[in-house]
């Protein structure tokens, strides 16, 4: 089961005031932040902490995907960062996974351990040309059942995916959804999409929005706004 807030707010930029402006109208206990490689490069482990100094929980969406020991490595010192969610990439392989999910038992603060299935930028023509097999959907439900048995927490998926994964692993896997954009909002370089509302419908636990509210003028209101969408009732 969800606990906390279920908006991640996506951080992906690089500007160190522009996220001090933007956090500092934000309200940890109605969302989490996201940190990516954009702005874990430019800031590095000091933005993290500084984030969570003010209160947030932190999804550190970095997609490690190397060998087993340098992925386990590197789980551990996000482990040690008090990050409340990590990430990998399913396709690193069963090995690699289980490296990752061993290096966190015991971690003081042991955070949530997700991978990535199939990019939410991602189309049919996008992995035919990568060289994978059958529709997105094969691939996302293949990449999820290695998480699974190699005893990950959930995955991140399209929102599109979410009926089919809950379906097959039950309400304790953690399905995190990027790929979410409030009704009238711009795809941007999304291809697989839902709105907030429709995306918990299906059975998504987190919603990883990031410029519907990092873009708004007031971040609060459009935080708001997409709350009372999710507040209201169930679309049939």
């Amino acid at each position: 089961m969800s606990t906390g807030p279920r908006i991640i707010v996506a951080l992906d930029f690089a500007e160190d005031e522009r996220v001090r402006a933007l956090v500092s109208r934000l309200d940890p206990k109605r969302c989490r932040l996201k940190v990516g490689k954009e702005l874990f490069t430019h800031a590095g482990p000091d933005m993290v902490a500084e984030l969570r100094a003010r209160g947030f929980d932190v999804f550190l969406d970095l997609k490690f995907h190397d060998i087993p020991n340098t992925v386990a490595r590197a789980c551990q010192v996000a482990a040690d960062l008090g990050v409340w969610m990590v990430n990998v990439h399913a396709s690193g392989g069963r090995k690699m996974l289980e490296a990752a999910r061993a290096a966190l038992i015991g971690a003081q603060r042991q955070p949530l351990l997700v991978a990535v299935t199939v990019l939410t930028s991602l189309d049919v023509p996008d992995i035919k040309e990568i060289g994978w097999q059958g529709s997105v959907e094969e691939n996302v439900l293949r990449l999820a059942e290695l998480a699974h048995s190699a005893g990950l927490d959930g995955v991140v998926c399209s929102p599109r995916e979410v009926v089919l994964l809950r379906a097959r692993f039950g309400p304790d896997f953690q399905l995190v959804t990027p790929g979410i954009r409030p009704a009238g909002a711009g795809m941007n370089d999304q291809s697989r999409t839902l709105t907030p509302r429709q995306a918990l419908d299906a059975g998504a636990n987190y919603l990883v929005i990031g410029r519907p509210i990092t873009g708004s003028d007031d971040p609060l209101a459009a935080l708001a706004a997409i709350e009372a969408g999710l507040a209201s009732e169930h679309v049939g």
